[in-house]
């Protein structure tokens, strides 16, 4: 047995520096409790006026020092979120009493899926629509009217308008996409519709709310009904893209501003 044998290999110098990036500036524990706190707040689950828990009881929650906690109180503060009452506590400000309230990271990807949820539905729902107004029956066509004036009459309703206008918007485009003939155009539409009306439904309910809550909007859909009980395909197709644009474009503009 030679004497090199036992001997460990040297390893090979690194020398391509390049292959390592920058490393993240790691987040602090206090802006993780202002973001889990601040998208409670943005999702309804903690409401104006209501009492913070104590500083223990939070720190107790997170499993952070209370000095965490008493430094992402002092944040929520500064951005107007809440307010404190000398010996009382803390307690979450009113929506007038806000500065500007960016929502959570869950929130943001929750948004961010929704915006590209819009961008996909844009070139299937355009191709359909000019199918839709070549193929449709008379029958599928007062369907369509019929999601259209469900539409119009949720604008007039201040309370559950955002959540019946989300539901007959998709179901217009159901209508449109059954119309098409081509089965698979409605499988798409109905994944679509699984995950918005399913777990993306609160942020469309209130990017409904925030972002397409005008007379113009509606416009948007009356100009597609209207492609297609025409039968005019390249019109049906031009304002269902117009529209889907137009609403992935107000949904961008928002960035992660929170529905307050």
């Amino acid at each position: 047995m030679s004497k090199h044998e036992f001997e460990e290999p040297v390893a090979a110098e690194v020398q391509e520096v390049g292959m390592f990036g920058p490393v993240g500036r790691p987040v602090l524990l206090s802006e993780e409790v202002v973001n889990s706190i601040s998208s409670a707040i943005s999702e309804g689950r903690l409401q104006p006026g209501s009492r913070l828990p104590t500083e223990q009881d939070l720190a107790r929650s997170f499993g952070v020092a209370r000095t965490v906690v008493r430094e992402a109180i002092s944040q929520l503060r500064h951005d107007g979120l809440v307010y404190s009452r000398q010996g009382v506590g803390a307690f979450i400000a009113p929506p007038e009493a806000r500065t500007a309230l960016r929502i959570g990271p869950d929130c943001f990807a929750k948004r961010t899926e929704l915006l590209n949820l819009l961008q996909l539905r844009t070139s299937v729902m355009a191709d359909a629509a000019a199918l839709a107004a070549e193929l449709r029956s008379m029958q599928q066509m007062a369907a369509m009217q019929d999601a259209l004036s469900e539409m119009q009459a949720a604008q007039a309703d201040d309370k559950d308008g955002p959540e019946r206008r989300v539901d007959a918007e998709h179901r217009l485009y159901r209508l449109i996409a059954e119309a098409s003939t081509n089965e698979y155009y409605l499988k798409i539409t109905l994944m679509i519709d699984g995950q918005v009306l399913g777990k993306l439904r609160s942020v469309a309910v209130k990017n409904a709310r925030a972002a397409e809550w005008d007379d113009y909007v509606l416009a948007e859909h009356e100009a597609v009904v209207s492609a297609i009980a025409e039968q005019d395909a390249v019109a049906a197709s031009q304002a269902v893209r117009r529209h889907f644009d137009l609403a992935a474009s107000r949904l961008a503009r928002r960035a992660d501003i929170a529905d307050i």
